[in-house]
């Protein structure tokens, strides 16, 4: 053999070789992340072959999988009584990324979720049969608090302070996700969601936080009688009417100016919404205390997964006297979703102690049989104690009996509850927020269940936008549900 010849042999055995070694990196390094790029159309191929899995809400499948009849995908996602559940399901599309409980539990509703897989499956690398997704959620309960929102911008949340499941957890605008499912008339509908001012598609009762105004104070005050500046919610408070905010000359009033709020009880405060005292009380106390109690409720996880991922709650830090001082009202940073205010009456309501919220009891296999059990794995944590608890619990109720939460008394049971309108806009230049959270339980069977609502915008003239009048209706609803027999 030549010289000439020999080169060429080697060098052609070189390219050979160069080839092997990158089939070889291809398969074995980059072969998944080939696979779970978004745009190998493959995945949406192989995802909607076969039915999907399905979310259970009361025993009944609220999705399910309908034939396609063009394209290579056979199937697409359906819903039954979408809009109603869309802030639990969110939305599995052809064309889109899914949402929600859909987006959580991908792997198992489309079956390559690795427990499902039986030892065949796995031998022969076949997908399983789906999972399906248990939720906690009450149809009752859900559909009271949508039928109650109506045409009102905002969300609800219900929780069962005893376990931590959520009951309820509605958003109002909602959107049937039937319409996002099709890869051929999904654009359209996306389109026309995402332009909308109303922001359909936001989740408001999980991930819209808003100034929670004067359903806050319940916080403050808890801050105030675990540290001991208040022993009793029947003690007087140094409150002057009105409050001159620290460093200021600028005076802080109440809604009510006949109200008894000069030097008022805790009970008094909460029953009138006294301004003065807890702005005064959150000022004594210092924002590193209210922010520690705050946090124990749940202000600043930003990990709040029930197992969607909540938006952060905020309580800031960091602040002059006279923002420590409009805090105490829930005004200036203080934000809140309507999940983490129904976890502060949760919280008050089980005896000061917090179960861990969850919307999915357990997610099974294609048989019934149980993969994970979260009502098992439902944790607690003390958040106050059990006689602070118990006083708040008392003058949440003397708000419901007699102050300003009327609207939410439910025949048979006892209520607690707190109002609160919130501030909108520059020098409140907009529509106030109207809030309400609450409890409830029932005199015959000892069912309890723990509800906030928000209703950022209603068809209401501003000086009828209130707590009581407009959210509380929402929660009393909601309460009935939870709580009948």
């Amino acid at each position: 053999m030549n010289k000439t010849i020999r080169r060429a042999s080697v060098f052609a055995l070189l390219l050979v070789f160069a080839l092997l070694v990158r089939a070889t990196w291809v398969q074995f390094y980059e072969g998944q992340a080939l696979a779970d790029d978004k745009d190998n159309r493959r995945n949406a191929i192989e995802t909607y072959s076969a039915p999907l899995g399905n979310i259970i809400v009361g025993g009944r499948s609220v999705t399910g999988s309908a034939p396609t009849t063009t394209g290579d995908l056979k199937y697409k996602r359906t819903y039954r009584d979408g809009e109603l559940y869309a802030a639990v399901t969110g939305y599995a599309s052809q064309a889109y990324a899914p949402t929600q409980l859909e987006g959580i539990y991908t792997d198992l509703l489309n079956g390559t979720d690795s427990r499902l897989k039986s030892v065949m499956d796995t031998v022969t690398n076949q997908r399983a049969d789906p999972g399906n997704v248990v939720t906690t959620i009450d149809p009752d309960v859900q559909k009271a608090a949508f039928d109650a929102l109506g045409d009102k911008k905002g969300g609800a949340v219900a929780i069962d302070p005893k376990t931590g499941k959520i009951l309820a957890v509605v958003s109002s605008p909602s959107y049937d996700p039937s319409s996002l499912t099709d890869a051929n008339t999904g654009g359209t509908a996306w389109k026309k969601l995402t332009a909308d001012p109303e922001k359909p598609l936001v989740n408001r009762a999980l991930r819209q936080p808003l100034p929670p105004g004067s359903t806050f104070k319940l916080v403050v005050a808890a801050a105030a009688l675990e540290d001991g500046l208040y022993a009793s919610v029947d003690d007087p408070t140094d409150s002057p009417d009105p409050y001159t905010l620290p460093g200021t000359t600028r005076e802080l009033t109440n809604e009510n100016p006949n109200a008894p709020c000069t030097n008022a009880t805790i009970r008094t405060a909460l029953e009138y919404s006294c301004n003065n005292v807890f702005a005064k009380m959150a000022v004594q106390l210092g924002q590193d205390k209210v922010k520690s109690m705050a946090e124990k409720f749940g202000f600043n996880d930003d990990k709040l997964d029930v197992p969607v991922r909540a938006y952060t709650s905020v309580y800031p830090s960091g602040m002059y006297p006279s923002q420590t001082a409009l805090t105490g009202i829930g005004q200036f940073d203080v934000t809140a979703t309507p999940l983490q205010m129904a976890m502060v009456s949760a919280a008050i309501a089980n005896g000061g102690k917090l179960v861990s919220p969850h919307m999915v009891a357990q997610i099974t296999n294609s048989g019934g049989d149980v993969l994970q059990d979260y009502d098992d794995e439902a944790g607690s944590k003390e958040i106050v104690s059990s006689s602070t608890a118990e006083q708040l619990q008392s003058a949440m109720q003397t708000v419901v009996d007699q102050g300003t939460g009327t609207n939410a008394q439910v025949p048979g049971a006892t209520v607690g509850g707190k109002t609160g309108t919130a501030q909108h806009g520059e020098n409140n230049s907009q529509v106030p927020y109207a809030w309400f959270t609450s409890y409830g339980k029932s005199d015959s069977s000892g069912k309890e269940v723990a509800v906030a609502v928000v209703v950022e915008q209603s068809n209401a003239a501003r000086s009828e936008v209130s707590g009581n009048g407009l959210a509380a209706p929402v929660a009393k609803a909601m309460m009935e549900a939870a709580l009948k027999e």
